[in-house]
């Protein structure tokens, strides 16, 4: 199966169903509206949970929700690629280390209500980066300014990255 962006180029297919029935499970889960953050892990690379994280992301939207995804893993990002945006030279590691501000980083997407920030550059330390104070004040931040945010990180498997922002999502 090609990893696209099937919820957005083919919303009436049964896998867009899929994320739609994801998407309602978490509502529904979410009845007092204090979960707002979700991470996206998985354990090794390659098992589709930037596929995942992309595709829910859409759904919400599509659901007229605020949503904006945010690509947390700095070492072996693939959502430019998906979105097919070229380079991108600001993005989460250029406002984790005080080069940029949020509104420098955040991008709007062609689907409206959903806002995306890129990876960014290659840095040599995103563990450090995303257990920063930078890091808590962007996820506060977006907590307050959208309905959901969904943090796209790398497998569990390989680095540390993903335990280290979980203690900001829900």
């Amino acid at each position: 199966m090609k990893k696209e962006l099937i919820t957005f180029r083919n919303p009436k297919s049964p896998i867009s169903e899929t994320f739609r029935t994801l998407r309602t499970n978490i509502q529904f889960m979410n009845v007092n509206k204090r979960m707002k953050t979700l991470l996206i892990t998985s354990t090794l690379p390659g098992e589709g949970k930037s596929w995942v994280a992309s595709n829910l992301a859409i759904t919400f939207a599509q659901a007229g929700k605020q949503v904006i995804l945010i690509d947390a893993d700095m070492r072996k990002s693939v959502l430019v690629g998906r979105y097919k945006v070229g380079s991108v030279e600001k993005g989460l590691a250029h406002y984790l280390t005080g080069q940029n501000t949020f509104d420098e980083v955040c991008m709007e997407t062609d689907i409206e209500g959903m806002d995306i920030i890129f990876s960014g550059n290659y840095v040599p330390n995103p563990a450090e980066l995303l257990g920063s104070e930078n890091f808590e004040t962007l996820m506060k931040f977006c907590r307050e300014k959208y309905d959901y945010v969904i943090v796209d990180t790398p497998p569990l498997g390989s680095v540390i990255d993903s335990a280290i922002a979980a203690k900001y999502a829900d």
